[in-house]
């Protein structure tokens, strides 16, 4: 199977684009030239009727959405590739703070960098914002807590969990106190196949 990915630099895009390296498939990376925080071309929208990216297009044709949506559904179809054996606890772990980060760390960082989606006060927006980062270091400090004892957050090995979690720390601000997600940071950042990738998204954040 092969795919194409449609990502642009400094996106959620960048977890998807790291793990097919991750699992040694091949993809088509068409980069748009618009930046994070800006939207897309309304005619983005045949492609994915929710305007955002990325977006994963198999071979078949199969369109896949929501970044943790994505990385659950590649753990399935290539086992031991990007996270733990289908089955296992540790593939519980995996899918569990996928699904957490996606609903309490993302969604709080949307709801700072595109406040008037989510607010029709524009006297408000300063509140909501400054309560959508509280929530999202509270957040931040679950997934610090259960990255302890380990060097990535559901094994000792990298996975696409560790991917998006590590690109959502930096999103959310989170600073040295997370020492946890700090590290796992860093591991993605020194990944000698992974490591490339984030650089040319994130620099050397």
């Amino acid at each position: 199977m092969s795919y194409t990915l449609y990502n642009r630099e400094g996106s959620g895009g960048f977890a998807v684009e790291a793990a097919l390296v991750m699992a040694d498939l091949p993809c088509e990376l068409v980069t748009l030239s618009s930046t994070p925080g800006t939207p897309l071309d309304e005619s983005f929208k045949a492609t994915n009727p929710w305007g955002q990216i990325p977006t994963l297009i198999d071979s078949d044709g199969n369109v896949m959405t929501e970044t943790s949506a994505i990385l659950i559904d590649l753990s399935q179809k290539y086992p031991g590739t990007i996270a733990p054996a289908p089955g296992s606890s540790a593939h519980g772990q995996y899918v569990r703070w996928l699904i957490f980060a996606a609903v309490n760390v993302y969604e709080s960082v949307l709801r700072r960098s595109y406040t008037h989606r989510y607010c029709d006060d524009a006297d408000a927006y300063e509140a909501v914002k400054s309560a959508s980062m509280r929530r999202a270091r509270e957040a931040l400090a679950v997934l610090d807590k259960a990255a302890e004892n380990r060097a990535f957050l559901v094994s000792d090995t990298l996975t696409g969990a560790d991917l998006f979690v590590g690109m959502l720390y930096i999103w959310a601000r989170g600073d040295e106190s997370f020492e946890n997600l700090a590290r796992i940071r860093l591991g993605i950042r020194e990944h000698a196949r992974v490591g490339p990738i984030w650089k040319r998204h994130f620099g050397e954040r």
